[in-house]
């Protein structure tokens, strides 16, 4: 009983563990994409600012 008790904890830490790890990796994702997004759109200024 204590030993699955013990089990049952171990396992919570370590799945919390696990979610802050995927919530760190899609907030990178969400912030590469935005990087992206903002280079792209300067880019496109870029070009369309141009003169020809």
């Amino acid at each position: 009983m204590v030993a699955g008790s013990w089990r049952d904890f171990a396992v919570a830490v370590l799945t919390a563990f696990r979610r802050r790890d995927q919530r760190a990796i899609a907030e990178e994702r969400r912030r590469a994409v935005e990087r992206l997004a903002e280079e792209t759109i300067r880019e496109h200024r870029r070009a369309t600012d141009a003169p020809e």
